[in-house]
């Protein structure tokens, strides 16, 4: 069951018990867990891809390009404010693109649908414009519409033959918790009682329309401001699917379980090999044994013989730890339901972790 408006009031208690509690040894670890959270919460902030401002005339229009090399085209006159008034002078247009893995993790915008499929992307967006600090609508019709232009091409890929993408609407993860049902160790359902704050990442919910490519650039109309856009293909992989579990072990920081300040210390991505698809696996394993606590995909979505890299990373004590392993998905060993990864992290500085993000696009 949901329990909705409860983030802001547990995470207040938490701290305040913690403070009242007279082992020392078990306050300093719940302190020092709160402090790990609050540390890569501030890493994704200073690191995260930031918007670009971009001041368009509306009697003339004009087309912006970002540093990423996307191009928004905006017509004459096509802004109006929230009262349907037409919009006059200058106006301030805010651009936020993804293309790369790295960006997508630093940005909370991994490539997976609402239902859990994966998705292979050809540019992910956000377009704000305001006036006087006063947010702008569209005022758009069939003949007047804002176009966006991504450096990214179609041709072959992935088995498919691209001319035509598909649009989808970018949901934001809500600010919850949750009473604990899910999976343990060996992918046995399982419950824990406790309440759960998860932070998957914005998730891709299926849009009307279509994209048109070529070998060069994809591009689509803008249908809104203030929401996100993503022109993307589902990964079309036909071999059977397992579930993939990773573990974390001794590197696992137990305050992602019960996390209400942010980001959460520990987490796991994937990279599809040679694809422009990333997701976060970000399903907790629940009653762990010791050595198995991590993260496990969703149910039956990784294909076996599929290949790619996982990041592993964790905030623990103060300190940055990650591992990036290559990987051949391969089928459940007798009697299991699951594929299983061990990590084994080692301790990088910020940079270090950095890079690590950021060469994910390249594997």
């Amino acid at each position: 069951m949901k329990k909705l408006l409860f983030v802001a009031a547990a995470g207040v208690f938490i701290l305040a018990t913690s403070c009242k509690k007279n082992d020392s040894n078990q306050q300093t670890d719940q302190f020092s867990n709160v402090k790990d959270a609050e540390k890569i919460t501030q890493f994704f902030e200073d690191h995260a891809r930031k918007q670009e401002s971009f001041t368009i005339d509306v009697a003339t229009g004009g087309t912006i390009t970002t540093s990423k090399g996307t191009k928004v085209k905006f017509p004459a006159n096509i802004f109006k404010t929230s009262a349907g008034a037409a919009v006059t002078g200058s106006v301030t247009v805010k651009v936020l693109d993804v293309f790369e893995a790295g960006d997508m993790i630093l940005n909370h915008k991994p490539t997976i649908t609402t239902s859990g499929e994966q998705l292979i992307s050809f540019g992910e967006i956000r377009v704000d414009a305001e006036q006087g600090g006063n947010a702008l609508l569209l005022n758009a019709t069939d003949n007047n519409r804002v176009q966006v232009i991504f450096p990214i091409g179609g041709g072959q890929r992935a088995g498919q033959n691209i001319k035509e993408i598909p649009l989808w609407n970018g949901v934001e993860p809500e600010v919850s918790t949750y009473d604990v049902s899910g999976y343990n160790h060996e992918n046995q359902s399982t419950t824990v009682s406790q309440s759960h704050y998860i932070y998957p990442g914005i998730s891709w919910q299926s849009l009307s329309g279509y994209g048109s490519a070529t070998t060069e650039e994809t591009s689509f109309f803008l249908d809104n401001l203030g929401t996100w856009r993503n022109c993307d293909i589902l990964v079309n992989d036909p071999r059977t699917k397992t579930t993939v579990l990773c573990y974390l072990g001794d590197f696992f920081n137990n305050e992602t379980s019960t996390n209400y300040s942010g980001i959460e210390p520990s987490s796991v991505y994937f990279k599809l090999k040679n694809e422009n698809t990333l997701i976060k696996l970000y399903n907790v394993i629940l009653n762990p044994v010791a050595g198995k606590q991590g993260f496990l995909s969703y149910q039956n979505t990784m294909p076996i013989g599929g290949e790619g890299s996982f990041l592993a990373i964790s905030t623990l004590n103060g300190k940055f730890y990650a591992q990036v392993k290559d990987v051949t998905i391969a089928s459940p060993e007798s009697g299991k339901n699951y594929f299983g990864i061990n990590f084994n992290l080692t301790e990088v500085t910020e940079a270090e972790l950095v890079t690590l993000i950021n060469d994910m696009k390249n594997k």
